[in-house]
């Protein structure tokens, strides 16, 4: 009976301690090396696991549960219904440790009111079931990172801008041999605080986390077009890994540069924002052409809607990380939009703008993109409030055979405007001998037959007061962005195709963000999906890219990149008269034909991304379906980069 006895009541207390077993959570490693080394979060003893438990990230560690850097549902591990799992996730450094919470999140909990910036709710964090017992570090916390070149004033310079955790002391060094630094320059520091944002979330603790301090060095007495090798850090705090470029060279007669708007950034977690999967992919195929360019000098230009922050300040940490591997060997050049300025205090806001600019910016003022960049010129205007000027608005550089002309449209450009001043000077003083291509870029486009009419007045605005300037100066090219498309039109002045010398306008915001309105309806029947394509218009199409730039003394070559194959999909060819000698009439009714645009509705997939119309559906999903999209769109896998020599296509269905 003893014996019996025994057994039982050890088999019984077997089954209460399985019963009282707390869940746990373990991460590993603990020490991290850089931005992007991957953690994984382990759990167990999760007792009847539900489809909303999930997982949060938090950075600092003692963050309040609902301040998350992200989360991701448990359910997006396999077997995760046993109440165990593990999910594998890539940390950047935010220059403060990490720390990992389980909660449990009951339908009836759901708080619409509570959402993200897709109105889809947020999750709660009324039951915590875990939290990791040790904190994730980085080793090098203090950087440097985020490692980004640009252009000065000086065609013999190049800038090098970097972001580190600490204000200490930090040089660039740099020279012609990997290794051999024959040079170095002190590097200037800046930072910004909380109290500089202009509005909520950015002046709020959901969305500051503290930047770091910018590092902002220039290397002098360049070659002209010659490769370099640079480092920047200290003998005390560390170096980075050797990174190089080629300088620019004023007198080739070959120009190239890659160039988009609203690309974003990609996070592997789902936060208050929507990030931009596509951004990886964009990311990648530059690359992939980087690797032909040889000791050939090019630059990427990025025409506003920079990282989609909007006031959640650590989206631009994963932005610049992303990036690095682009913009730490070709300068990488900004103009400023909507997501990096709107708000709505904003000190030019005329009553004709108050459908365009409203609280887009998030509350960053211009902030961070004025500090974390830092472009040739030195226009500015002030906030009217503790934030700092805002910079980088308008500027222009010369680069081979093409004047490049950057220009802001969420400040004052209006006639007799410093912006219009500026502007109207440098198009009459282009010296056309040594570049004859003018290529013009900003953020919310002059021409573009997508239907969004709260832009309207500020597109009237543009052709009122800068299309005679553009035309006048017999400009190449205008390049915009705002609108995630690409289309390309006729040279056009005032809405007519024209002759040789007016400009081709070109929309390039497709590089990321995914959302978009329909092509603009037929007039008479706004409501029918049917979308005719003026005859102005030329090609569009609702595909992912970017664009490629060519140009010698006698012709330039625009060709749009599509994401889904890596390969050209229009082409425009413009010679130095102005005379566009390709994508004419006969290549436009082609194009109609093969992307589905015309006098009846595209088939779904037929000009427009997949992805695309997947997100702008989820944007508006009722309740009812809400669990399981939430499951689906936050399990997307993050893609990684392929190894070199090992390319191949990234589908935008498969980011």
């Amino acid at each position: 009976m003893n014996r019996d006895y025994l057994i039982f009541f050890l088999f019984f207390s077997l089954l209460a301690g399985v019963a009282l077993a707390k869940p746990r959570i373990s991460v590993t490693p603990t020490l991290l090396n850089r931005s992007g080394d991957v953690v994984t979060v382990s759990w167990s003893n999760v007792d009847s696991p539900s489809k909303l438990d999930w997982v949060g990230i938090y950075s600092p560690p003692d963050t309040r549960p609902d301040h998350f850097i992200g989360y991701k549902f448990l359910s997006s591990s396999p077997g995760w219904e046993s109440g165990s799992g593990s999910l594998s996730i890539p940390i950047t450094n935010l220059r403060s440790n990490y720390s990992f919470r389980i909660f449990r999140w009951k339908e009836s909990e759901i708080n619409v009111k509570r959402h993200d910036h897709d109105q889809n709710p947020l999750p709660g964090t009324k039951h915590l079931l875990a939290e990791s017992e040790h904190i994730v570090e980085f080793g090098s916390r203090n950087g440097p990172e985020q490692i980004h070149l640009a252009f000065t004033d000086a065609v013999d310079e190049m800038r090098v801008m970097f972001v580190a955790g600490d204000g200490e002391a930090r040089k660039v060094r740099w020279g012609e041999k990997d290794g051999q630094w024959v040079q170095e320059a002190a590097a200037r520091v800046a930072r910004y605080e909380r109290e500089d944002m202009c509005d909520w979330p950015a002046n709020n603790a959901v969305g500051w986390r503290d930047p770091g301090w910018i590092y902002d060095g220039v290397m002098t007495n360049l070659k002209k077009g010659f490769r370099y090798y640079y480092q920047v850090g200290s003998d005390s705090k560390g170096w980075s890994a050797t990174q190089t470029f080629v300088s620019r060279d004023e007198d080739s007669n070959e120009t190239r540069a890659f160039l988009f708007g609203d690309m974003g950034t990609s996070a592997p977690y789902a936060t208050f924002v929507r990030t931009q999967p596509e951004s990886i992919s964009t990311v990648n195929w530059i690359l992939r052409d980087m690797e032909s360019l040889g000791d050939k000098p090019a630059f990427v230009s990025h025409i506003g809607d920079i990282s989609y922050a909007k006031g959640y300040s650590w989206i631009w940490d994963h932005f610049f990380t992303q990036i690095e591997p682009i913009a730490s060997k070709l300068p990488y050049h900004v103009c400023i939009g909507n997501h990096e300025y709107d708000w709505p205090a904003q000190p030019w806001r005329p009553d004709w703008s108050y459908g365009s600019y409203g609280t887009d910016g998030g509350g960053e003022c211009g902030v961070p993109y004025s500090l974390k960049f830092n472009m040739p010129g030195n226009s500015s205007e002030p906030t009217g409030m503790r934030a700092p000027p805002t910079r980088n608005l308008y500027y222009s550089f010369d680069l081979g055979t093409v004047h490049f002309v950057y220009i802001s449209t969420e400040t004052n450009f209006l006639r007799g405007s410093q912006q219009y001043e500026y502007i109207k000077k440098d198009l009459e003083s282009v010296n056309r001998t040594k570049t004859p291509f003018v290529v013009l870029q900003g953020h919310r486009p002059m021409y573009t037959t997508s239907y969004e009419v709260r832009d309207a007045p500020t597109r009237q605005k543009l052709q009122d007061h800068l299309e005679p300037l553009l035309v006048s100066n017999n400009v190449t090219m205008a390049l915009w962005g705002h609108v995630h498309r690409y289309e390309r039109f006729c040279p056009m002045n005032n809405f007519k195709c024209g002759e040789k010398g007016l400009p081709v306008h070109v929309v390039i915001g497709m590089a990321g963000q995914d959302w978009q309105s329909i092509w603009e309806p037929r007039p008479e029947h706004p409501d029918m999906p049917v979308f005719p394509q003026p005859e102005r218009s030329m090609y569009r199409g609702g595909e992912f890219g970017y664009t490629r730039l060519f140009a010698t003394r006698e012709k330039l070559t625009l060709s749009y990149v599509g994401n889904h194959d890596g390969q050209v999909h229009d082409t425009v060819e413009i010679l130095a008269s102005g005379e566009v000698i390709s994508g004419n009439d006969d290549q436009r009714d082609a194009v109609k034909d093969s992307v589905g645009v015309g006098s009846k509705a595209p088939a779904a997939g037929a000009g427009e991304s997949m992805v695309s119309k997947y997100v702008k559906g989820a944007s508006i999903l009722v309740l009812g379906a809400f669990l399981g999209y939430i499951v689906g769109f936050i399990s997307h896998a993050r893609k990684q980069n392929p190894p070199k020599g090992e390319w191949t296509p990234v589908k935008s269905e498969e980011t």
